[in-house]
């Protein structure tokens, strides 16, 4: 399980009153299936941060890396039916892995999370016509290919749309770097 999750299921407890099993059962009891209904419940029925309000979510549906028996069934999960987008994954990933040794892949349903000490970038086949680079770069100006992120419910500050393999140039490269080296 990687660290940051692991130091969020220590803390559940301390900051919210019970366990993560506790809060599963909770969750379960009220019959949610969607990850977004989960977070609304948590966040306005007992005050959840939207980082814990989103790990209880994911371990309560079994979305995240590290409650997959194998990652590679999220991924392939993500791409069914946009089998066309994974050249546009394989080769983000590649790119990105470029940028140093201490990034991290995780993989939920919809997405993969990439991250440095946080979160720097989201890797999402969106739509069977649109792939999707969300990024944080918070206070950065929109410009050039790099547009306001007004979905993500702040997971990432700005999105990239690709259609393409060849979409992934230089600039696409230059914006996610500059998110992974503010991420250190």
């Amino acid at each position: 399980m990687e660290d940051a999750a692991q130091t969020m299921i220590s803390n559940l407890e301390k900051n919210y009153g019970k366990t993560l099993e506790q809060w599963i059962q909770i969750v379960n009891k009220e019959g949610f299936e969607k990850h977004g209904e989960i977070m609304k419940f948590l966040k306005e029925n007992h005050g959840f941060t939207h980082g814990f309000a989103n790990l209880v979510a994911h371990k309560t549906l079994k979305s995240d890396a590290g409650s997959a028996p194998d990652v590679n069934d999220l991924i392939d999960k993500q791409y069914k039916g946009k089998e066309h987008f994974l050249p546009i994954y394989e080769k983000l990933k590649a790119e990105i892995e470029e940028f140093g040794d201490d990034i991290e892949f995780a993989p939920k349903n919809s997405y993969v999370s990439v991250k440095r000490k946080k979160q720097f970038a989201m890797l999402i086949p969106a739509t069977k016509a649109r792939y999707e680079i969300g990024i944080n770069l918070k206070g950065q100006e929109p410009k050039g290919i790099l547009e306001i992120d007004t979905k993500t419910n702040g997971m990432c500050s700005h999105k990239i749309h690709l259609t393409e393999i060849s979409d992934v140039n230089s600039e696409v490269i230059d914006w996610i770097k500059k998110a992974y080296e503010s991420a250190g």
